[in-house]
């Protein structure tokens, strides 16, 4: 594919579009351009002042998206607030064209989600699992509905054994520190391969069901966000927090380049559901979207089809409307 740059997006008037954590980072920078592109478009965020905040950001370098930019309050860490967040949604609009599955959490202090998930799996892939089903029916309601999950470079060092189980076992008194953080990211990378596989998964089915959706996943590189430094060992280590920043900030592309992987994912008229992009430079560490590389256990069938088991058996959401 060419060299493509967000100025290249479609015209976006008319449409919805949600992105989740979107107060920071790269789901600001892609609320952001949504926005200047004249999507109306909605903020999910944990933190409703955060949100706020990032909105006022917004209209402030684009005063033309007063009045469509609106904060959906949602905690990816609850499917009680994921329902209740649906629910609030599908009072405000009749159909959501563009949902971006964005948010995430790296290496955190927390253990278990409100359900009891281990943190990172319940957040990133549980999470934005449950939330795509419960907005499923408004997606299907668009002339032409768009799920982009993000993923991430780590997926490829993953394996598929998923934490569907209360992490009991996941103490950190269980683990020297150095144990304990590399414990975290090995969850971390399974998590964002469990997202992968949703992304692909979601694709072929609804590509059997013969509706109108299409699922891609996209990663962002190595991207100067504050996920890096912001994890449990980072924020406990000054150390290691000094030199996270540091090479971050020296060596990722910004969170507005980051961002444009899952622009084009969201809005490219051409890009057929199931695939995968990321930046097109030496490693897919940064630059301009490109479809990316999979690791082999992401594009087998099987193992997607038992992750979407577990998941429906696990959040209770069942994807009713792909399966008549």
């Amino acid at each position: 594919m060419p060299h493509w740059t967000p100025e290249e997006m479609p015209d976006l008037t008319g449409r919805v579009a949600m992105v989740t954590g979107a107060s920071s980072g790269i789901g600001f920078r892609t609320a952001l351009e949504l926005a200047r592109h004249g999507a109306r478009t909605l903020l999910a965020v944990r933190d409703p002042d955060k949100g706020e905040f990032a909105r006022e950001r917004i209209t402030g370098v684009i005063p033309s998206a007063r009045g469509l930019v609106e904060i959906v309050t949602v905690d990816l860490a609850s499917l009680d607030s994921i329902e209740d967040a649906a629910a609030d949604l599908a009072d405000r609009t009749a159909a959501v064209d563009i949902l971006i599955n964005n948010a995430g959490v790296m290496v955190p202090d927390g253990l278990t989600t409100d359900d009891g998930f281990e943190l990172q799996f319940g957040t990133n892939h549980l999470g934005h699992f449950a939330l795509t089903g419960r907005v499923l029916p408004l997606l299907l309601a668009a002339e032409s509905g768009r799920v982009v999950t993000i993923s991430s470079l780590t997926h490829r060092r993953a394996r598929p054994v998923w934490d569907f189980e209360p992490a009991e076992v996941n103490t950190k008194e269980s683990y020297s520190e150095a144990d304990w953080h590399r414990h975290r990211v090995s969850s971390y990378g399974r998590s964002k391969l469990a997202n992968l596989l949703f992304a692909r998964e979601l694709d072929r089915k609804a590509k059997r069901a013969r509706v109108a959706l299409a699922s891609v996943a996209a990663h962002p590189g190595y991207t100067a966000t504050g996920l890096f430094t912001k994890t449990s060992f980072s924020r406990h280590n000054r150390v290691v927090s000094g030199l996270s920043q540091f090479v971050t900030r020296a060596t990722g592309q910004s969170p507005a380049t980051g961002a444009w992987p899952s622009l084009y994912a969201a809005t490219h008229v051409d890009l057929f559901g199931g695939e995968y992009i990321g930046p097109r430079g030496p490693g897919e560490m940064r630059g301009a979207p490109a479809r990316a590389v999979m690791s082999l256990i992401a594009q087998d069938e099987s193992v997607a089809a038992a992750l979407w088991d577990q998941s429906v058996a696990a959040t209770g959401v069942g994807y009713e409307e792909l399966s008549r």
